[in-house]
């Protein structure tokens, strides 16, 4: 039983370790956060334009952030459109960790 429950941690482990991976750029927090504050679908295209960064950057940080289900990716025709996935999670994610960095004065 011991055994059970200790891969079960390491799987946990791992899942966390993947979320955080995936936040730990500030690119795909950008990502997500302009995606949140136009509170609708954007394409791909869109969010390279207002980051200031190419196409292929942006795609690349999509595809972690989509592995990971903090995104979802639909095809428009020829175009890629974005959309969050839990969003209310994200945000309140985001929340806690500025409340972190400010009391550890990061």
């Amino acid at each position: 039983m011991i055994n059970m429950v200790k891969l079960h941690a390491e799987e946990e482990i791992i899942n966390i370790s993947t979320f955080f991976s995936a936040l730990s750029s500030p690119t795909r927090l950008k990502i997500l956060l302009t995606i949140m504050e136009t509170k609708r679908p954007l394409h791909i295209k869109a969010v390279a334009k207002i980051l200031k960064l190419d196409y292929a950057a942006i795609y690349r940080h999509v595809g972690i952030l989509n592995r990971t289900n903090l995104l979802k990716i639909y095809e428009v025709g020829r175009s890629r459109v974005l959309s969050l996935l839990h969003e209310d999670l994200i945000a309140k994610f985001i929340h806690q960790a500025k409340e972190a960095t400010n009391k550890l004065a990061i």
